[in-house]
């Protein structure tokens, strides 16, 4: 195959991915389209088997880690977990929408860190509608922020998004020093989220809400919460052994699909279900799609624009990059492009990255699966995101949280080092 005419299928394929992972025509999952894509790229030659395999070799523990992961939220949300954060949260906003929006701040920034951005997307935003149903709240300033935090708050550690996988695999770091360069950037752009949340909803917040019927409080799930704590351990532990942590995500799922099922409150299939299997299935094939188009002409054109070192302008212009092209062609498409660029100019150029490919996505609908897999849930409300507030409230806080976040990068890497 001639390399104009594999560049404009690879690219043609790429789009056309994307375009059904957005509409998901016929209701179907996102592999039914992206599975025979990866497969015709291979099959026209535009991608060699070489390359694709090595893309299967590279992705396999990420892909793996993500399925222990997913399986652990969905354990964790049978248990009663998020329920439980649902009836704290409205039992001490006590009526006051700003507390509220204060504590699903608090609770969507630790979820999505912890449990990565589809359980915050998936499980707790049908929560916050309940809760605000109950208050008696406008539901729109903490159901937005259900949405941001998913992307802007999972910058914190290597399991909160598939983008840090990505990055983590290539960064080189410890997951400890991972979670050390990105603690202060995760503080301030969420921070940043938080002023711009709090005057962007004024008139919403200030409408007012009632406290809650003096109702029991359900059951906290200490069992749950002390897996989650020896699991995260479990990734210092692996990490710091040289192990990868998929293992000790893969314990924990384990221990709780264990007790689930012992206790028959689950069944096998039940837990196959959540691992996502066709959703890996479209990330994978996703993955040796976007090769195909690096390998006919992209990875050329996007190495003039990378830059080769980590000062604070040249984090600025890579993060900056970063932002927009997932915004362009999504982001994790975006990072399985950029992040072979960044690799040489070390881990702070890789982080970098995924600055850009985690906020940057809040700007637009399409910038992640995210933002889109959340606007699905707000349809199972009878709720739509405007368009235009939508991206009025990403022009106020997508470039504000870039800035504040690369700058914190910049002063940790020169603070921390690598």
């Amino acid at each position: 195959m001639s390399t104009p005419f594999a560049e404009i299928l690879s690219i043609g394929l790429l789009v056309l991915v994307l375009v059904c992972a957005v509409v998901r025509p016929w209701g179907r999952s996102e592999a039914v389209v992206a599975v025979p894509a990866a497969g015709l790229v291979i099959a026209t030659g535009a991608i060699s088997l070489d390359h694709a395999r090595a893309e299967a070799e590279r992705l396999g523990p990420v892909i793996g880690f993500l399925a222990a992961v997913l399986v652990l939220a969905k354990l964790c949300d049978d248990e009663g977990l998020f329920r439980a954060c649902g009836a704290w949260m409205a039992r001490s906003a006590a009526g006051r929408p700003r507390r509220l929006l204060a504590q699903v701040f608090v609770v969507a920034s630790v979820i999505t860190a912890v449990l990565s951005l589809d359980a915050t997307v998936v499980l707790l935003t049908p929560v916050v509608f309940a809760t605000a149903a109950r208050l008696g709240a406008r539901p729109k300033p903490h159901v937005y922020a259900c949405t941001h935090l998913s992307n802007t708050a999972s910058l914190l550690l290597p399991v909160s998004n598939l983008t840090n996988l990505l990055a983590f695999a290539a960064s080189g770091l410890s997951f400890t020093r991972f979670a050390a360069l990105m603690a202060l950037p995760w503080l301030a752009s969420i921070g940043v989220e938080y002023l711009v949340f709090r005057r962007f909803f004024a008139a919403d917040l200030n409408a007012g809400a009632q406290a809650p019927p003096g109702t029991e409080a359900p059951e906290v799930p200490l069992f749950t919460l002390v897996v989650v704590a020896c699991t995260l351990a479990g990734f210092v532990l692996t990490s710091g052994a040289g192990v990868n942590p998929a293992w000790a995500a893969l314990a924990g799922a384990v221990v709780l699909a264990a007790r689930a099922l012992a206790q028959r409150r689950t069944t096998p299939v039940a837990v196959l279900r959540s691992a996502g299997v066709p959703f890996l299935c479209f990330v994978l094939s996703l993955a040796i799609v976007v090769r195909a188009v690096v390998d006919n002409g992209l990875a050329h054109g996007l190495d003039q624009l990378v830059p080769d070192g980590t000062s604070l302008p040249e984090l600025l212009a890579l993060t900056a990059l970063a932002a927009l092209l997932a915004n362009v062609i999504n982001n994790l498409p975006a990072v399985l492009v950029l992040l072979p660029l960044a690799v040489p100019a070390g881990p702070g150029a890789v982080l970098a990255v995924l600055l850009g490919v985690n906020i940057g996505p809040n700007l637009t609908y399409a910038g992640s699966l995210a933002t889109l897999l959340w606007r699905r849930i707000l349809h199972d409300h009878d709720t739509d995101a405007n368009l235009g507030e939508f991206t009025r409230l990403g022009l106020l806080t997508v470039p504000a949280a870039l800035g504040v976040s690369v700058v914190a990068l910049w002063a940790g890497l020169n603070l921390i080092g690598t």
